[in-house]
């Protein structure tokens, strides 16, 4: 099965942390990846990644992706208020805790994106792969367009591509207006996110050991970065699911 091609690399990216009903995951994953893949691509949005929080069995973490802003409403608007979602919507809530902890994101530039191939979309019920993907969530002060941000882009980015998998993305917070206030986002935030995929957890671990003994990284970079941000990163340890992309 051939890579699946994004129509234009997305500019707009959600990153949607839900918190779940206890041993509630596997039913809204199972129900997810039936029936609300293909019915949002549909509408105009792009269904990147989906994946269990492998520290918490109540959390599911997903990506999605649209060209602008406009574009978002437009798909927001249709798929909320289509036929996909009036029937299988309330058995979704009905899985959920909290829906709200959203950050709105864009690429840090045009080449920092999730450009190009991703990996083929499987079908319903395939198994979950063995991918592993970690993103990386730092929290910068609100109103300061470099700095922090500036170190990862120009320090931290070269640095892992040096020691092992290029990051698939590089994004930072979106700070338009929310026009669909219906998904409320997380607002008043600067962030930047990092998101790598490995072919397993070792791999993960390998990189990160390298990272830590690169020179500039250890000595300069992440010491640079503690002084930056107001709150230490978060780390997220994902899995994929069946069907996602990432």
């Amino acid at each position: 099965m051939p890579p699946t091609e994004l129509v234009g690399p997305p500019a707009v990216i959600e990153l949607r942390q839900y918190t779940l009903r206890p041993r509630r995951r596997d039913d809204l994953i199972e129900l997810f990846d039936r029936e609300f893949v293909e019915s949002q691509e549909d509408v105009g949005a792009s269904v990147l990644g989906q994946f269990r929080n492998l520290d918490d069995p109540n959390r599911f973490v997903w990506l999605r992706g649209f060209p602008d802003m406009a574009a978002r409403h437009r798909a927001l608007t249709d798929f909320y208020g289509g036929p996909v979602w009036t029937e299988h919507g309330p058995q979704a809530n009905d899985t959920m805790l909290d829906s709200d902890d959203v950050l709105l994101l864009r690429p840090v530039s045009a080449r920092d994106g999730f450009t190009g191939s991703l990996s083929a979309r499987p079908p319903v019920g395939a198994p979950a792969p063995d991918r592993f993907v970690s993103a990386t969530v730092w929290s910068f002060p609100p109103g300061r367009q470099n700095g922090g941000i500036a170190l990862i882009r120009d320090g931290l980015l070269p640095a892992l591509q040096e020691t092992g998998p290029a990051p698939l993305a590089l994004l930072t917070t979106e700070h338009a207006h929310n026009t669909f206030a219906r998904l409320p986002v997380r607002a008043g935030v600067n962030v930047a996110a990092i998101f790598t995929s490995y072919p397993d957890e070792s791999a993960h671990r390998r990189h990160l050991a390298d990272m830590l003994a690169h020179p500039l990284a250890r000595d300069e970079i992440l010491p640079g970065l503690e002084r930056e941000q107001t709150a230490a990163p978060q780390v997220l340890r994902l899995r994929p699911t069946g069907r996602s992309l990432i």
